[in-house]
């Protein structure tokens, strides 16, 4: 298990996740807790893209339940269809949204937050948990950071 990061000084978003999904198979490969595994990779996100929050949430009880994160407080419960992880959640699929305050139900968790992006993590064909990221500026995420962050969720293991 590798426990240090490389932090790839690069202006290119793709060659950052390129140097980052190695790194992060290798901090959680042979880790069989999912928790452990959720907060490094939360954790090693926050390192290299300065990210306001990155976190997950987890499909428990019919809800998205707040899961490892990093940054500021946040929502603890979301329900299925409800802002920007609950749409996701309810579509099965990653959204990209530019401007926070034009999503129609966003849920503010902080007012911060100007731009998300959430992608789904799917066991067993159904959506279980959900990886979301927060930006303080507006239009930060784009189809690049939905590329790669749907190859880093394929990466961990539920079992």
């Amino acid at each position: 298990m590798a426990e240090d990061l490389t932090i790839t000084a690069s202006t290119d978003k793709a060659e950052q996740y390129r140097s980052l999904i190695p790194q992060i198979n290798a901090l959680i490969n042979g880790e069989p807790d999912l928790v452990a595994n959720l907060a490094n990779i939360c954790a090693a996100l926050k390192e290299q893209f300065k990210w306001f929050w990155i976190g997950f949430y987890l499909v428990k009880d019919n809800k998205l339940v707040l899961g490892p994160f990093q940054g500021p407080v946040a929502c603890t419960r979301i329900g299925l269809g409800k802002g920007v992880c609950g749409a996701a959640w309810q579509q099965a699929e990653t959204l990209v949204v530019a401007n926070v305050n034009e999503f129609p139900g966003h849920i503010a968790c902080s007012s911060l937050s100007q731009s998300e992006i959430v992608v789904p993590l799917f066991h067993g064909g159904k959506v279980i948990a959900v990886l979301d990221a927060d930006s303080e500026a507006l239009a930060h995420f784009d189809e690049t950071d939905a590329r790669y962050l749907e190859q880093i969720v394929k990466l961990v293991n539920f079992k």
